[in-house]
């Protein structure tokens, strides 16, 4: 601290005035302060609100997704934000149909089903037809091939809550590509438990596809509640009998986009921070966790940083469309930009609830700001003790191609798959409080990296 004033006196004015411009800067940029303001974010929840209020469901390729990037780059635009715009890209389209299930002997009733995300139609007649029972998705492959010919193969599991939300990664396969092997075992359909941890009759949807050169076959999900049903009625030991009835279509090629913004920095040649949500939701419900939530979160973090100031680095927000359906928005960034300076990427796609440990994959000279990160999180009970960070679905492409430094801040996912895909996914679900916090750690974090100098440049992958 210069104690002496009269000794700035020969500094001139303007220099005099930048050397208190640069300590204000740095002053404006300190983590505790910027999370400590956080803490009474209110934008996050005001963004996720508007897109389920305002815009509602917003399936990839459709009007409503159309609708949700015009309002996306208005608010965005509304709120400060630079080089504010859609880019478009085009992608194949899969929309639902009618949705029907029962049991028609020997124990008739109706249950609760969805279509998977890339079915195909049973038609307008449906298929009835035996049910055939395999305990888990190994059992199925493990069937001779042609033995389930004229009947419908269903799947059942036992997924179960987990924090970190591993659970998914272990059972996601029964949706991913049991259709295509219950296709290639002869099955005229395929159902499956809903890939989930409730236990209401709300089916989950999600996406999968088929192998090449495999036959598209209807395939759909019940409710874990039915599923199970259906599972005591096969155990009592008589043949059972479905009818299912899914009309989905693919209706081409539509177009999708991605709505980006930025917080632009003082140093272009500092790689810029990438960080990511996606804009599109499935049908089914309004998409208040997955993923409105997400695109709530960072862009209030990102609007913190900005309102202490302009940051050394330029953060780049990136609303990723289609990401539901194939992400297809990751795709289509990482091939327009892979040319572009960034540095790091960063993704919030997994609810609003606290974020709980932050995992790193940066180059070892930046071993002290892992640190600082590591402290400055700390009051708001996070963790650094965890794996290797590998990101988010939307941001694969460019870390893949640019070989990107990662930071995660994973979210407590304990009841995310309870909602997830299902119509349960609404406002109602979100704690402000959780969410305020995750936008403190996102804040802290943010603050840190875009005002370092540090060179992120990740080794070459062998």
């Amino acid at each position: 601290m210069i104690k002496n004033q009269n000794l700035l006196a020969p500094l001139g004015t303007v220099a005099t005035a930048l050397l208190f411009s640069t300590a204000a800067l740095a002053d404006s940029h300190d983590p505790a302060a910027i999370q400590a303001k956080a803490l009474d974010d209110k934008l996050a929840y005001e963004i996720t609100e508007g897109l389920t209020t305002e815009v509602g469901p917003r399936q990839a390729g459709t009007e409503a997704e159309a609708r949700a990037r015009d309002w996306s780059v208005k608010k965005l635009r509304a709120l400060g934000f630079q080089n504010v715009r859609n880019e478009p890209f085009m992608m194949p389209t899969w929309v639902r149909g009618e949705e029907t299930a029962e049991v028609t002997a020997p124990y008739p009733q109706k249950f609760h089903v969805t279509a998977l995300g890339n079915s195909a139609s049973t038609g307008e007649a449906g298929i009835e037809a035996e049910v055939a029972y395999f305990g888990s998705l190994a059992a199925m492959q493990a069937a001779p091939d042609g033995s389930l010919a004229g009947k419908i193969a269903f799947v059942t599991h036992d997924m179960h809550r987990t924090q970190d939300g591993s659970s998914y990664g272990a059972y996601g396969p029964v949706r991913w590509i049991g259709p295509s092997v219950a296709s290639k075992k002869g099955a005229l359909a395929y159902v499956i438990k809903s890939i989930g941890t409730d236990h209401h009759r709300n089916p989950h949807t999600g996406n999968m596809n088929f192998a090449e050169g495999v036959k598209p076959i209807p395939a759909g999900a019940l409710s874990l509640p039915d599923a199970d049903n259906l599972e005591r009625m096969i155990k009592l030991g008589k043949p059972v009998t479905m009818k299912l009835k899914m009309t989905p279509r693919n209706i081409g090629q539509q177009e999708s986009g991605n709505v980006i913004a930025e917080v632009t920095g003082s140093d272009p040649s500092k790689g810029m921070i990438l960080i990511a949500c996606h804009l599109d939701s499935w049908d089914l419900a309004t998409g208040a966790f997955d993923d409105a939530a997400g695109c709530g979160i960072i862009t209030a973090a990102a609007k913190q940083i900005m309102d202490h100031g302009k940051p050394l680095r330029t953060i780049r927000i990136l609303w990723a469309g289609a990401e539901e359906v194939g992400l297809w928005g990751g795709k289509a960034y990482a091939k327009a930009h892979t040319g572009s300076k960034h540095a790091i990427a960063m993704e919030s796609d997994f609810g609003a609830d606290n974020i709980w440990r932050v995992e790193f994959n940066l180059p070892e000279a930046s071993e002290d700001l892992q640190k600082q990160i590591a402290q400055a999180l700390l009051p708001l009970g996070v963790s650094a003790t965890g794996p290797t960070a590998t990101g988010g679905a939307d941001i694969r492409d460019i870390i893949a191609s640019n070989n990107l430094a990662i930071i995660d801040l994973q979210q407590d996912g304990t009841r995310y798959f309870d909602l997830h895909h299902t119509p349960d996914d609404t406002l109602d679900k979100i704690d402000p409080k959780q969410m305020r916090q995750n936008v403190a750690a996102w804040s802290t974090v943010l603050s840190i990296i875009a005002n370092s100098d540090a060179n992120f440049t990740m080794p070459p992958k062998k």
